[in-house]
């Protein structure tokens, strides 16, 4: 399947091999546990989950897994995430190494309550 056929997260983590895709789990239980009321999507090509606009997306690369909680869920736990930045919205994980899903796990609790309080504001 081409990667612009993915229609769900389902889809997308079936196309890796097995131990990637038990990974892409783990990741994806996380934010549904810190997140639960975001929904699943397919955005930029990737694994999406939004809350009043795109809350986190995340990635499967050769080497490593990506994700992406916005700048300013990065920001917001600098110390901790200098180790795996290497772009404004992005944190690379190696593939070697267990990922940090305690940390993940708080920034996605940041990033909820960042979007929650858009939607506030609006009202």
């Amino acid at each position: 399947m081409d990667k612009a056929d993915y229609k769900t997260i389902d889809e997308y983590i079936a196309g890796f091999p097995k131990e990637i895709q038990a990974i892409l789990e783990k990741l994806r239980a996380t934010i549904k546990k810190a997140a639960p009321e975001a929904r699943e999507a397919i955005s930029y090509r990737i694994p999406t989950f939004k809350l009043e606009g795109n809350l986190v997306h995340f990635a499967a690369f050769k080497n490593h897994i990506s994700f992406f909680p916005a700048p300013t869920g990065i920001d917001e736990f600098e110390k901790e995430t200098a180790a795996y930045r290497t772009g404004k919205g992005t944190l690379r994980f190696p593939l070697d190494k267990p990922l940090r899903l305690d940390l993940i796990t708080r920034i996605v609790k940041f990033r909820v309550k960042e979007n929650l309080s858009k939607r506030q504001k609006k009202y």
